[in-house]
């Protein structure tokens, strides 16, 4: 199984570089899943968005629809995929240690 080194920690990703533990992400996580998909430094538009969808799926079990993440955070959807070139399903999610969403964001 892949892993992601983090300071002196080793997580576990999938294949996609998804985190398999949700529970272990933190700041720190999210700046090496970022750094690892070619993102970052993370900036405080990129950590409003990652705080927005993780929020929301520690609350409803599911990432926010792409509509209401952009009324929510104030970001279009051409800006989100210029913070997250993998968009809001595999740039976002990932960063913000969420399982891959397989509907759509």
């Amino acid at each position: 199984m892949p892993q992601l080194r983090v300071g002196d920690t080793t997580i576990e990703v999938n294949e996609e570089g998804f985190i398999l533990e949700p529970d272990r992400w933190n700041d720190a996580v999210a700046a090496a899943l970022a750094a690892a998909d070619g993102i970052g430094p993370l900036t405080a538009k990129h950590w409003t968005i990652v705080r927005y969808i993780r929020g929301h799926y520690v609350e409803f079990h599911v990432p926010p629809l792409v509509r209401k993440l952009c009324k929510q955070t104030g970001v279009q959807l051409k800006g989100i995929y210029e913070l997250f070139p993998g968009g809001p399903a595999k740039g976002v999610c990932k960063v913000a240690g969420l399982p891959n969403a397989k509907g759509c964001v």
